[in-house]
């Protein structure tokens, strides 16, 4: 999985800013969970990156837990197919911190046709209730 990591149209994070690490898997997998390093940890350093524009990494940043993140991958048998999960899951991630905020809601007044049926239930539930009493 060399090459750069394209996280949008805009934002392309090169390969040299990427730190992979291999261990091995832990959990059920026979004789090859002993020999194969398939579990995959990929780090990326948001603070010091230069693939970001400084708007969007102080979005990032503020966004985030830490300036580090780091995402672990183990479940596929195959290291290819981890390193694949590993980088789609931190383009997925770093798509979500530096999305721009939602618009604010505005508020708004219920029409009045919506508070004169509000209040026409109420009084039809309280007329239902009255006669239900005891003369």
């Amino acid at each position: 999985m060399p090459g750069p990591l394209i996280v949008n149209d805009s934002v392309v994070i090169p390969d040299a800013e990427l730190v992979w690490r291999f261990s091995r898997s832990s959990g059920p997998g026979g004789q090859g969970v002993n020999t194969t390093d398939s579990r995959v940890e990929l780090t990326f350093d948001v603070a010091a990156t230069t693939a970001l524009p400084d708007d969007l990494k102080a979005r990032a940043l503020s966004r985030l837990p830490g300036p580090m993140i780091t995402i672990a991958a183990s479940e596929y048998r195959s290291q290819l197919r981890n390193r694949e999960a590993a980088a789609q899951r931190l383009a997925q991630r770093l798509r979500e911190a530096i999305a721009p905020p939602p618009k604010r809601r505005r508020a708004t007044k219920p029409t009045r046709g919506s508070v004169e049926r509000r209040i026409a239930t109420k009084k039809q539930r309280s007329d239902v209730k009255r006669l239900r009493r005891a003369p």
